[in-house]
């Protein structure tokens, strides 16, 4: 009986576009995890951001007593400010603002990790829309913490947890923190997307 087998020919062949689909598909696969990646930094600068601007709304409506204006200026501009509706808290922890800080965006990120005191909106009875002395009350009211982020997340394109920081007093295109506030974060890394543009722009 006859065996069959294949030849050398054959298998050079099979070897050959074997080695040509791999090399095809290498880059693909390349190219698929970048984009995977490039999504979770979008998803994580989105929950950052979203963690600061609420931590913002929060402060919305606060007195902090002689830190930064003083009380007839502050009641201006608490009379003159909007409370979000979705904000059903007021921080009230006056302590972590400095004078360099009117605008009260968190110190840091560990701030947003670690949790700040709060109260309920409208606690000192009224109309709920105005703000609460929260130096003088603090101490009585506020019995609960909101933490805005569960932990610091990892960057996916430098794997660390190491952002790069922008006060609300930093241009656009400052190469350092000023160190007032956090304002804004982006990706430390300095690679290229798929659409051309800087991860440290987005």
């Amino acid at each position: 009986m006859q065996q069959k087998g294949f030849t050398l020919i054959e298998l050079v062949i099979t070897i050959t576009v074997l080695t040509i689909l791999t090399m095809g598909v290498l880059p693909l696969v390349k190219v698929s995890v970048k984009r995977q990646k490039e999504q979770q930094l979008r998803d994580t600068l989105r929950q950052i951001r979203t963690a600061i601007d609420e931590f913002h709304r929060d402060t919305v409506g606060m007195v902090c007593t002689g830190v930064a204006l003083t009380p007839q200026q502050q009641a201006q501009q608490q009379q003159n400010s909007f409370i979000d509706p979705r904000s059903k808290v007021v921080i009230s922890d006056c302590t972590m603002f400095g004078v360099d800080n009117p605008d009260h965006y968190p110190p840091d990120l560990e701030t947003l990790v670690n949790g700040v005191n709060v109260m309920p909106r409208g606690s000192m009875g009224g109309r709920g829309q105005q703000g609460v002395n929260a130096t003088e009350v603090g101490g009585e009211l506020s019995t609960k913490q909101k933490v805005y982020l569960r932990g610091l997340p990892v960057d996916p394109m430098t794997g660390k947890a190491d952002w790069e920081l922008r006060s609300s007093y930093d241009t656009h295109d400052a190469g350092s923190w000023g160190g007032e506030n956090v304002f804004d974060v982006r990706s430390k890394s300095k690679e290229t997307a798929l659409n051309g543009e800087k991860y440290s722009d987005w």
